[in-house]
């Protein structure tokens, strides 16, 4: 007990640097899925990774509502319901990030058979997607941890409603065209390109 209070307060004390610590590693578990500097992941089907992509899409789905629902929440002043829900989003987040290594690390990722305006429509959406994703990070993590370690009162004092806002408005546009890129896969059609190096 001692010991999770230590770790809290020193969190609480710190979380600009333990949020860019946990960034740092999670940019690091994505580029090694992708470039496989060390292979941790077992080899999968491509039977697999299509199961992996569908899997991920429904959390991805449920994360988004369960953010949205967050955010509805904490404009209607329940506190509680509010953190329930972003502590959930957060935990649906890290089943999908696992997955997600897991697929591309063991597997590979899907590309798009398309050509033309399909394609190019979809490469721009999963492009602003991406960018999206990698700037999600960094203020999610920031404002999860200030609310996790923080009391409500407290929290009027820090950054987390204003950092929260800029959180809620990226991460959800990155699961939404998250979701989007997937049904334009299975639109129109996708094949398995094993990881090495990342290409569009």
């Amino acid at each position: 007990m001692a010991v999770a209070t230590d770790l809290k307060e020193g969190v609480k004390a710190r979380p600009r640097a333990v949020a860019a610590v946990i960034t740092v590693v999670g940019y690091a578990l994505v580029m090694n899925a992708f470039e496989q500097f060390v292979p941790i992941f077992p080899t999968i089907p491509e039977s697999t990774v299509r199961m992996l992509s569908s899997v991920i899409v429904v959390i991805n789905a449920a994360t988004l509502t369960t953010l949205l629902a967050g955010v509805y929440f904490i404009k209607q002043r329940q506190i509680d319901r509010h953190r329930t829900a972003m502590v959930t989003a957060v935990v649906l987040e890290f089943g999908f990030l696992v997955l997600y290594l897991w697929k591309v690390g063991g597997g590979g990722e899907l590309y798009i058979q398309a050509t033309g305006a399909f394609k190019t429509a979809y490469l721009v959406i999963l492009a602003i997607h991406l960018v999206c994703s990698a700037l999600a990070v960094p203020v999610v993590v920031y404002a999860v941890l200030l609310g996790l370690t923080h009391t409500p009162a407290e929290l009027a004092e820090t950054a987390h409603a204003r950092v929260g806002r800029i959180a809620v408005a990226v991460w959800s546009i990155s699961l939404a065209l998250g979701i989007v890129t997937s049904g334009m896969l299975r639109y129109a059609g996708s094949e398995l390109k094993t990881v090495g190096m990342i290409v569009f």
